[in-house]
């Protein structure tokens, strides 16, 4: 498959995710990192998929296929949820809009997602004989986030939305640069942040009008890593790595008292393993697929993702653990070696 680049790319270095070619850094990860956490930085995030769900059944086929209680969504909120198969195995995990101005809903499936998740749409409408229509709108939108203390102020030169008014998961429609945009008080790095969705065609002068530090995908993950938020592929994936809600640490996502796939088997699932923050003691770097023990060496779990806080100076990661392992120190087998950790229940920033 061909790399598709998202609508503005100024960076030197970039790599294929998600069958997107994308801006790893634009500077430093370490500088686009600190202006996120001390001011404002803006992300080209038009890798991840749109999928709009309309019609007089939109409502139902969304509650069924997501793990959260969608009726309670107004129009003009936003959700967080999982999409989990009849095991109870998260498939993805997306952001749905009730759209404040137009029938039904967008969700963002994560990057290379989106054709896997309308399909599903698609088939289950079916099945279920529900009246509903889903478009994979990927390739008409494209998507930025605007992340950072100062955000608020930066963002406000440029849009028609009141910002003031919209709190954590509100959605509002509007223009920005004087284009037609959804702005969300949403993000994915812990700060007051906003993202915006636009018409492909509007990306550019989006992009343009928003004059911050530009950042990549290094500081996106050293940004969501503080605060333990999973990446879809690492930290689980439905073969390599199936994890429940539970076991991933989101099942503040799961309203049991809903009808969605996957309800009944975690009505019952018991949590053998739980991911857990992990922090190294001594100098190192935990990545992917390192072995976690305990002090005297035996397995106990591995990395899912890992890396050094710039924030904290200290070296950190996620990993599952046993649910009912009681001693916070660990040790994380890097080039061979053991090394000195203990456990941290993300966030990692207190």
């Amino acid at each position: 498959m061909a790399l598709r680049q998202p609508p503005v790319d100024h960076s030197t270095k970039t790599t294929d995710f998600g069958g997107w070619e994308m801006p790893v850094e634009f500077d430093s990860i370490r500088q686009e990192h600190s202006a996120v956490r001390e001011a404002v930085g803006k992300f080209d995030v038009s890798h991840m998929g749109e999928v709009t769900v309309t019609g007089p059944d939109a409502t139902e086929l969304m509650q069924r296929l997501v793990t959260n209680d969608v009726t309670a969504v107004d129009p003009g909120e936003a959700q967080y949820a999982a999409i989990t198969d009849d095991g109870g195995v998260i498939l993805d995990d997306t952001v749905l809009y009730n759209r404040p101005d137009e029938d039904g809903y967008l969700f963002i499936p994560n990057a290379g997602h989106d054709e896997q998740m309308s399909d599903r749409w698609e088939r289950h409408r079916e099945e279920w004989d529900l009246e509903a229509t889903v478009t994979n709108r990927t390739d008409e939108y494209a998507m930025f986030a605007i992340q950072g203390p100062e955000s608020p102020a930066l963002l406000g030169d440029e849009t028609s939305v009141d910002l003031s008014a919209l709190s954590p998961f509100d959605v509002a429609s509007g223009t920005v640069a004087g284009r037609e945009a959804y702005v969300a008080r949403t993000g994915y790095t812990g700060e007051t942040g906003f993202e915006v969705v636009c018409a492909w065609e509007d990306a550019q002068a989006v992009w343009d009008s928003i004059d911050c530090q530009p950042c990549g995908l290094g500081a996106r993950d050293t940004l969501r890593l503080e605060q333990g938020f999973l990446l879809s592929g690492e930290d689980f994936h439905p073969e390599e790595n199936p994890r429940t809600p539970y076991e991933a640490g989101i099942g503040f996502t799961v309203a049991l008292d809903t009808d969605f796939v996957g309800r009944d088997t975690l009505d019952s699932a018991t949590i053998d393993e739980q991911l857990t923050g992990v922090v190294l003691d001594e100098r190192g770097v935990p990545r992917a697929g390192y072995e976690v023990t305990t002090p005297d060496g035996d397995q106990i779990g591995t990395v899912t993702s890992g890396t050094m806080s710039p924030s904290l100076g200290e070296a950190i990661a996620l990993a599952y653990l046993p649910a009912d392992y009681d001693d916070e120190s660990v040790r994380v087998v890097i080039r061979g070696e053991p090394k000195k950790a203990h456990t941290r229940t993300p966030p990692f920033l207190s």
